[in-house]
C-alpha cells in the first residue's frame, strides 16, 4: 500500500495510510478510501447497482500500483468537483 501512496503523490494527490486487522487503508478524500487485503485495491467507483442499490467498487491488481494509482486519480479528479473540502477542513489545511 505504500508504493500505491508514492505512485499517487508522485500525481500530486497526498493520502493518510493506516494499517490494522489485516488491512491497509489509504484516506484518499472524501467517499474515496482505498483498501487493500495485500493483493489487490479496492475502492468505491461512484455508481450504484441498478438491481441492489448498492456500491459498485472498482479493483486493481497490488502488483500494479502505478497504473492503480492513474485510475484512482481519475475518480479523485472526479469527486475533487462534487465534494470540494468542507470549509472547516479546508482552513486547517497546510
Amino acid at each position: 500500500m505504500q508504493h500505491l501512496r508514492v505512485e499517487l503523490g508522485h500525481l500530486g494527490i497526498t493520502a493518510d495510510l493506516h494499517h490494522g486487522h489485516g488491512a491497509a487503508l489509504l484516506s484518499v478524500w472524501v467517499d474515496l478510501l482505498v483498501w487493500s487485503d495485500g493483493s489487490r485495491f479496492l475502492w468505491w467507483n461512484g455508481d450504484y447497482s441498478s438491481h441492489t442499490d448498492r456500491r459498485k467498487y472498482a479493483a486493481h491488481l497490488a502488483d500494479h500500483p502505478a497504473t492503480a494509482a492513474r485510475r484512482i486519480a481519475a475518480r479523485y479528479a472526479d469527486l475533487r468537483k462534487t465534494r470540494p473540502m468542507s470549509s472547516p477542513v479546508a482552513e486547517s489545511a497546510p
